[in-house]
């Protein structure tokens, strides 16, 4: 999944350097995120877990948890089927016009892809005004913007969503580019041990890449907190870098 939300995260990173008149960012700072949240109606989605939810949250948030937006167990990396996935949008009160902000831990590089995950799947499910927190709570507590503990319900929505194609490749798809059948750049975002084959994830059947992947770690895009994107010239410096590495 990785590789399916890898380009959406440059599109993110890189829409930061944007005008300041731009009606819709698609990273927002926690100031940008709380002044938001005072002048317009927006859905404040946050994917940690019930537990981190209860402890503190974005006053007007709902709870969301990221196993909720995945495959099953022995495949997470599965896109939701449309019934899941308008079940998932209706419990949230999402409509095809909501404006959505993502909120995550914080922590980790991981987070993130979390967070671009949801991203992802909502971009795919049509709705054009999305957003991440940078930085996620981490960065929101830093900023020294309070927290809710009250927990919040919505009343669903009745809006019907089917996930496009557009943002997403299948094996059939990938097994052209390796047969050159479509000239396409392959990304591993994975850590590059995971690349290399030195290790590799308990779901997966074999370690290694796919032939002819080029490796660009999806913690390159983050600054030294590892978890806020990084500015906008050194991500198109790290998209030039690996258009012109060798190939495995």
């Amino acid at each position: 999944m990785l590789r399916l939300i890898l380009p959406l995260m440059i599109a993110m990173a890189v829409s930061t350097g944007d005008a300041v008149a731009e009606p819709w960012k698609k990273l927002l700072a926690p100031a940008e995120l709380a002044a938001l949240i005072e002048s317009s109606p927006v859905a404040v989605i946050d994917i940690r877990s019930p537990k981190s939810y209860a402890a503190g949250h974005v006053a007007g948030a709902l709870n969301a948890p990221f196993r909720s937006w995945r495959g099953p167990r022995e495949n997470p990396g599965l896109r939701l089927s449309d019934d899941r996935l308008t079940e998932r949008l209706q419990s949230l009160r999402i409509g095809p016009g909501t404006p959505v902000v993502g909120t995550y831990s914080g922590t980790s590089a991981t987070g993130f892809g979390a967070a671009a995950r949801v991203y992802w799947t909502l971009k795919s499910a049509g709705l054009s005004e999305i957003a991440i927190l940078n930085g996620g709570m981490k960065s929101w507590q830093a900023a020294g913007l309070s927290l809710s503990t009250e927990p919040v319900r919505a009343e669903r929505s009745d809006a019907r969503f089917t996930l496009s194609d557009e943002w997403l490749i299948t094996r059939e798809g990938v097994r052209a580019v390796l047969d050159e059948k479509r000239q396409t750049i392959l990304l591993d975002a994975r850590p590059v041990d995971f690349y290399r084959g030195l290790r590799k994830s308990p779901l997966a059947k074999r370690a290694g890449t796919l032939p002819g992947a080029r490796s660009l770690e999806h913690t390159t895009w983050f600054t030294a907190s590892k978890t806020e994107m990084a500015p906008p010239a050194r991500v198109i410096e790290q998209i030039g870098r690996a258009s012109c590495r060798e190939r495995v």
